[in-house]
């Protein structure tokens, strides 16, 4: 196998990854409102995991096939670039945050956990869909050089 299809498979298993990510948001929500701590813990935690695979093997493709040009043109190009921007900045923020939120749990300092986590569930869910879509449109509808 060649490393263009090394890479390519890596970019599938990151939107899986991606896709795990999301549903696993999810879930914690509906169970931090439904107060299932322990559910909620699982689902964040799989959320976790999954989005620190997703870096390694992120970092893992980049190593082996490099950045890809976007085949689109026009409209789709633009659409494509402010996902990706604001996909790429908001997960170099969100890191930092996350790992905030694991240590205040860490340390059993609940109410500030929740006070952050309140601006952190929708940038980590955004961050974790527009990875999904970033994936689609480079490998799926428009292709990449």
């Amino acid at each position: 196998m060649d490393a263009q299809r090394i890479g390519d498979a890596l970019a599938l298993v990151n939107a899986g990854l991606n896709a795990t990510s999301a549903v696993a948001l999810a879930v914690g929500f509906v169970m931090i409102r439904r107060r299932r701590l322990h559910a909620h813990r699982r689902a964040m935690t799989t959320a976790l995991w999954a989005s620190a695979l997703f870096l390694v093997f992120y970092l893992t493709r980049v190593a082996f096939t490099g950045t890809h040009t976007f085949a689109g043109e026009g409209a789709a190009r633009t659409v494509y670039l402010l996902v990706l921007f604001s996909h790429m900045t908001l997960a170099a923020l969100l890191a930092p945050l996350v790992v905030r939120l694991v240590y205040l749990v860490r340390k059993r300092r609940f109410s500030a956990h929740a006070r952050l986590a309140r601006w952190t569930f929708p940038l980590w869910a955004y961050v974790s869909v527009t990875g999904l879509v970033v994936y689609v449109l480079l490998y799926q509808v428009y292709g990449y050089r």
